[in-house]
């Protein structure tokens, strides 16, 4: 359960729930090809893993359109006429659009996890937890300097 915890940052630290360009402006190895860099994916488990970015991603960006949609409906009611009947729909359909987004992330992230050897999934690890101590390094020295 940890690793795909870590995993998850990994995607996220990655920009993989971003679509996923072929190249970035300036020459940069986009998102894929960092990951490929990171945990040396073979040519064939990078156009997987752009495959099932591809295929998922579509589906994810519009339901998170459709989630933010509701939140302004939802917003929309604060005032002193409000109608809680819609109030109490908007927030139902909105549990129900981000419980499927949420199935969806996972269900990519999964995907994408059964294209990593044993091997690239450890060294995933590895990295994502060096990541993690480093990120927790710079909060602590930020919150450090906030006190002085």
């Amino acid at each position: 359960m940890k690793l795909v915890k870590l995993f998850g940052i990994a995607l996220i630290a990655l920009g993989l729930s971003a679509p996923a360009m072929a190249q970035q402006s300036g020459g940069q190895p986009d998102q894929v090809e960092q990951l490929a860099q990171m945990v040396g994916l073979s040519e064939g488990q990078q156009k997987d893993i752009r495959g099932i970015l591809d295929e998922m991603q579509a589906e994810i960006q519009a339901l998170n359109g459709q989630a933010q949609q509701l939140q302004q409906q939802i917003q929309g009611e604060i005032k002193p006429d409000y109608d809680e009947s819609a109030i109490r729909e908007n927030a139902k359909e909105l549990g129900e659009v981000t419980g499927e987004i949420a199935a969806l992330s996972t269900l990519m992230q999964a995907k994408v996890d059964s294209v990593f050897t044993e091997e690239q999934r450890e060294e995933l690890n590895k990295r994502m937890q060096q990541m993690q101590q480093q990120m927790q390094q710079q909060r602590q020295m930020q919150q450090g300097q906030g006190m002085q």
